[in-house]
């Protein structure tokens, strides 16, 4: 198969792309130039999650299975994921999740995506209409990411403020 961008080379690179406004997925099979052209990395430079391991002190193994470890669906195996960083398939993260979640919690300090935007834990705003507004926001935040602990004592500041029970 030849290169769809440029028709000429022959396609080494399949390059997957989600479209946000429809949510439809595309893909393009591309040659290493038109890969680079788009910004699409092809060489195998470094092994960045085994540099990533290293650099936080662990064993590659124990961080993420054996090598005889190896998805079901398409036979990736743990070792594989440590040289590209890659997994092979949507599977993969089934397959591997105890180990992804363990490596996430090294990496990020939890496993759960917490949001884009930081949200203080300190609330030194004055005026009580924006002090109880934040409180809101936190709380809807909290619930989304289910941490109901910190939901629960978000809604009993909010009370103690806004003087109801």
């Amino acid at each position: 198969m030849n290169c769809e961008h440029c028709g000429e080379r022959p396609a080494e690179v399949t390059l997957t792309e989600m479209e946000s406004l429809d949510d439809e997925m595309k893909t393009l099979h591309l040659c290493q130039a038109c890969a680079a052209l788009k910004g699409v990395g092809t060489g195998s430079a470094s092994a960045p999650i085994a540099d990533l391991l290293a650099h936080l002190g662990g064993s590659e193994e124990r961080d993420f299975g054996s090598d005889a470890d190896a998805c079901e669906y398409c036979g990736t195996r743990a070792r594989d994921f440590r040289k590209t960083g890659r997994l092979g398939c949507p599977q993969c993260y089934a397959y591997f999740e105890s180990q992804l979640r363990e490596l996430l919690r090294r990496v990020h300090g939890s496993s759960q995506h917490m949001g884009k935007v930081y949200v203080s834990s300190a609330v030194d705003i004055d005026d009580d209409e924006n002090r109880i507004e934040t409180l809101r926001r936190r709380l809807e935040r909290a619930v989304e990411v289910e941490d109901f602990e910190s939901a629960a004592a978000l809604r009993d500041q909010i009370h103690t403020l806004t003087g109801t029970s």
